[in-house]
């Protein structure tokens, strides 16, 4: 396994110099450029224009740009936000936290629901409950995420009252302290339920599925045979082979769930890197909208390894 890890880390390398380079194209031909933001917005004449543009190296060629923000990059120098005038790396690592924090949450909440429901759905099938859980299944899978995020917030921050509808704090708290911690968590479950709502309908959905494809299978019979209790036939075997699907998933929907939280993080204020990254895009702040965009492709790319490799340990059969 090692070997085959190396091979994926080495192949990995190719992939980020083509998305690299796609970033700096991209942020290229967007309109406009970070200059504005580095420059004294009080002097506007001509000659210090141009000399700040020739210091800064925006008159340099496109590939000695892209080189030296590939060099810097490499070297852990993301730039310097144009929007909040320090270095980029210092806003994204700002933010992090956060945005682990509700990825975290929501794959957690995720799990546990999917994995209550699609064992109910898996061992009574074709029932009312059944029924009942497809429907929320089909219903997550099909709305939008930022229609179900509106939703929540209507009815269980203003109407209902039982979660805040935006931050990830309230302010004046002793920070590492119980009420901290209790507060953080209260702001984080409206948006991570949401985050997750897709994931766990999915994942409900194919849990069950395997369950009962699982339950026809000779080795069930087998069991059955010997007289083996049906709770330790669910618990022990079906289980067993059912959830390798979704363990396998894990590394990927960590990934998936850090960068799809642009939308989540938005729509409920949540300071993350979700919300930094549009607010960059409005703003302009081109190095931190770079670093982000490599950032998620990163975590992509990191995912999908994870992913192949749990699969390899959860499943003897898999062999690299």
């Amino acid at each position: 396994m090692l070997a085959y890890t190396l091979r994926r880390l080495l192949s990995m390398i190719p992939l980020l110099i083509l998305i690299s380079v796609v970033v700096f194209s991209l942020a290229k031909l967007m309109p406009g450029d970070p200059f504005s933001g580095e420059i004294d917005p009080n002097n506007t004449s001509v000659e210090y224009i141009e000399e700040m543009r020739e210091e800064l190296g925006y008159n340099d060629p496109i590939a000695i740009q892209y080189q030296r923000w590939v060099t810097n990059f490499v070297q852990g120098d993301l730039g310097k936000s144009t929007t909040y005038k320090k270095p980029a790396l210092d806003v994204i690592l700002d933010r992090l936290p956060n945005t682990i924090f509700l990825a975290l949450t929501a794959l957690m909440i995720t799990y546990v629901v999917a994995f209550i429901l699609g064992m109910y759905s898996g061992r009574k099938p074709y029932t009312l409950g059944d029924n009942l859980i497809a429907t929320f299944n089909y219903t997550g899978i099909a709305i939008p995420q930022y229609i179900i995020a509106i939703i929540a917030i209507y009815f269980f921050a203003f109407q209902l009252g039982w979660f805040p509808s935006s931050g990830s704090i309230t302010p004046g708290l002793e920070e590492g302290s119980l009420e901290f911690w209790s507060n953080r968590i209260h702001h984080v479950v409206l948006p991570a339920i949401t985050l997750g709502l897709f994931s766990t309908a999915s994942y409900t959905q194919f849990l069950r599925n395997d369950i009962i494809q699982n339950s026809g299978k000779d080795y069930v019979r087998s069991a059955r045979a010997r007289g083996t209790k049906e709770s330790i036939i669910y618990n022990k075997h079906i289980l067993r082979n059912s959830i390798i699907p979704l363990i396998t998933f894990f590394g990927f929907d960590l990934a998936t769930l850090i960068g799809g939280a642009i939308i989540t993080e938005t729509i409920f204020t949540y300071p993350g890197i979700g919300m930094l990254f549009i607010d960059s895009v409005t703003t302009r702040d081109y190095p931190v909208v770079m670093s982000l965009t490599m950032l998620f492709s990163l975590l992509t790319l990191v995912g999908n390894l994870v992913s192949d490799l749990l699969y390899g340990v959860v499943d003897p059969r898999i062999r690299y």
